[in-house]
């Protein structure tokens, strides 16, 4: 289908009113003004809708990247009585298109439109409460038993009331909605998976179901609002659980890959095995469960005696064990029997229940043996062994195997861009001025103008700048075609942030943060009067750093894990002087405009650990395709990272920082300038004086001295 004129694609006189039209009249209706970036991202994704052509468009923070999708998938859905999809990393951006952008936008566009827009959100059928679960209770849990001691226990008992109290109060069942949340376990007890839900059909609660209510509103909404964990459930599993849809927008994009990967991966524990045994004891003949059983205990000893890490070889006694617990897994399912329509809806449940564990166990055993099949080079999964760590006061959860794809960009190709419109959208895509890195991940063949092969991320000329230029690909067999935009920024980085490489650092080691890193940071805080965002790359460091600077500062420090970081964050844009510490999750997940950040410190470049079992196989089987697996996989993740973490500096238009890099090899290794290509393009300076300075006068003005 020919894209349309973008600036007069009126067909008819029934046709709704053009994209720009639109988007005027809900830019003016949130009280904000048009960017060019916005707009050219909004032509950018109409075309893509209209001509069937994927789209990754980069739009940096302030850009209104929502109102540029929403806007074109809004008009592609009603004039087509169609649904699109919208998916999200976060709850946070669910909550905000679910609960303001879309309700104003619907007022906004129904008088242009002549019909309402309906939207609605869908999750996982987990994250819904289960009023069956409600009324029969939920089946024994055996895994958790010697968990909790009798405190504990207690509180767990008390959170299950609440949710049963809940449960005859909430209009939606949606675990979200329930503030403050619950526990994972409390929470299992009143909500099922997908395989151990009864079916509408047969459930006693069937008409009254929450998750079936979500989906029955997903059905006549224009707008579907969801995950991506539910995007991937819905390519993965053999039934349906999006409605069909012809478009879908994947915002936060640059977590897609992980967050498919997370769906992807299976877990089999003798704990596991024994839950099934449980389950399903009940149902089967005496001694066939008990079979399963023992093959859980013999497959839990051997695990214990095992090193954990990723497992290339499959021993002989791993190999049998996990064939004995396939085995007697099918056993028992054998027995079970095929399923059937039980008088009574407990029993109903607890069949169900069982047989979605042995399912489980059965399948990831089968998965697991499998994996080792093929030479090293052409294996498509990855298996480790995980013993986690032994928390204070907390018994230790038995160990566990993993097995986790190697890739996704073929699962994505298949089940994602073979069949639909893909807009993937994110402030951060290109990765060292190329969208190809993250593009190679999702299966996207390169960009005109950049290399296809596994070496690792290249330049690209003229797609990848703030201009907005856009570059074209299309496979060999005419298939796949997208584009890249770059729909810039409104801000100004270079006057309003300086990149501070601590070039005189010595390279960071193994055993935490020396005496010269804590010094540097200290001396920055000062600087900077409090105001800091300090990101480190492990939850050792944070701390560490927490506990020696904390006594020594003149500002207030607040570390993750002293409370919910939500709860810290808050704490931390309230005082405009105190300091936040922490990992991961603050990378990418702090929005704090104003005054009260100022300075974003990063310990270190943030490689994945050299024993991250999923990482370091897709750095080996680049390297067995020819390509530079350091490249593409750890200088890629690292870059992303950054990125992220370099964006929390600016968040409105009057924000002035600067982001400080304490790790040198930024400016001496040969990635580093892979590395600084990826970060917004912020004066950069390895002078600390020159630094120091910038925010004593940043300080100086905030403070009105």
């Amino acid at each position: 289908m020919p894209a349309p004129d973008l600036l007069s694609d009126t067909v008819d006189d029934a046709s709704p009113p053009d994209v720009p039209t639109l988007l005027a009249a809900a830019v003016a209706a949130v009280g904000g003004a048009e960017r060019p970036g916005q707009v050219r991202m909004a032509e950018a994704v109409w075309k893509a809708i209209a001509s069937g052509e994927h789209l990754a468009a980069q739009a940096g923070t302030g850009t209104g990247k929502s109102l540029a999708y929403l806007v074109p998938a809004i008009r592609h859905a009603v004039a087509e009585d169609a649904t699109v999809v919208v998916s999200t990393a976060t709850i946070a951006l669910q909550r905000q298109l679910v609960d303001r952008d879309l309700p104003r936008l619907a007022e906004a566009l129904t008088p242009l439109l002549g019909v309402e827009p309906r939207f609605a959100i869908l999750k996982g059928r987990r994250n819904y409460l289960c009023l069956n679960r409600v009324q029969t209770g939920a089946p024994e849990e055996p895994e958790d038993e010697g968990l909790f001691d009798p405190q504990q226990l207690s509180a767990l008992g008390r959170q299950v009331k609440r949710l049963n109290e809940w449960a005859d109060e909430t209009a939606t069942g949606d675990r979200d909605e329930l503030v403050p949340g619950v526990s994972e376990q409390a929470w299992r007890q009143v909500s099922v998976t997908a395989r151990e839900c009864l079916g509408a059909q047969r459930c006693p609660q069937g008409t009254e179901c929450f998750a079936e209510r979500a989906r029955a509103e997903a059905g006549e909404a224009h707008i579907v609002v969801t995950n991506h964990a539910l995007l991937a459930i819905d390519a993965l599993e053999d039934f349906q659980v999006l409605p069909e849809h012809d478009v879908v927008i994947v915002d936060e994009a640059h977590e897609l890959v992980d967050r498919v990967t997370s769906v992807a991966t299976d877990d089999l524990s003798a704990a596991a095995v024994d839950v099934a045994a449980r389950r399903c004891g009940r149902l089967v003949e005496d001694g066939i469960a008990d079979r399963l059983k023992e093959a859980g205990e013999g497959l839990g000893l051997l695990l214990e005696e095992m090193p954990p890490g990723r497992m290339d070889v499959l021993s002989p006694a791993l190999g049998n064990a996990l064939a004995a617990v396939r085995d007697a897994a099918h056993a028992c399912l054998t027995a079970l029997g095929p399923e059937r329509k039980e008088n009574d809806p407990g029993d109903m449940a607890a069949r169900k229940a069982a047989r979605s564990s042995l399912e489980d166990v059965h399948d990831t055993a089968v998965r697991l043996l499998d994996a080792f099949t093929p030479e090293i080079a052409a294996r498509s999964d990855v298996v480790w062994l995980d013993k986690p760590f032994v928390a204070e006061g907390r018994p230790r959860r038995p160990p566990a195997l993993h097995v986790a794809p190697i890739g996704v960009g073929g699962l994505l190709r298949s089940t994602l861009f073979d069949r639909r419109t893909a807009i993937l959208t994110s402030a951060t895509l290109t990765l060292g001025g190329s969208f190809e890195p993250l593009a190679r991940q999702w299966g996207l063949p390169p960009l005109d103008g950049e290399r296809g092969d596994a070496s690792g991320p290249v330049g690209g000329d003229g797609a990848q700048s703030g201009d907005a230029k856009c570059a074209g690909a299309e496979q060999d067999d005419g298939k796949v075609a997208w584009s890249g935009l770059d729909a810039g920024s409104p801000f100004d980085h270079a006057r309003s942030g300086i990149l501070y490489v601590a070039r005189h650092l010595p390279q960071p080691g193994r055993d935490g943060l020396t005496d010269a890193y804590l010094t540097e940071i200290t001396e920055l805080i000062e600087a900077a009067g409090g105001r800091t965002l300090g990101l480190f790359s492990s939850m050792r460091a944070a701390r560490q750093a927490a506990d020696e600077l904390r006594d020594h500062l003149s500002h207030p420090l607040l570390c993750q894990g002293d409370d919910a970081t939500s709860l810290l964050v808050k704490r931390f844009a309230e005082d405009e002087r105190t300091c936040l510490f922490g990992t991961l999750s603050l990378w990418q997940g702090v929005d704090v405009p104003g005054p009260s950040l100022q300075l974003v410190i990063m310990d270190r470049i943030p490689f994945p650990r050299p024993d991250d079992p999923v990482a370091s196989a897709r750095q080996r089987a680049v390297a067995a395709r020819g390509g530079n697996g350091f490249m593409a996989v750890a200088a890629t993740h690292a870059a992303l990272l950054l990125a992220q973490g370099a964006g929390r500096l600016l968040r409105s238009m009057d924000d002035r920082g600067v982001v400080a890099i304490l790790d040198p090899r930024l400016a001496t290794a040969r990635y580093g300038s892979f590395l600084k290509a990826s970060l917004p393009p912020f004066w950069p300076t390895t002078d600390p004086e020159v630094v120091r300075s910038a925010l004593r006068r940043l300080d100086a003005a905030a403070t009105g001295a």
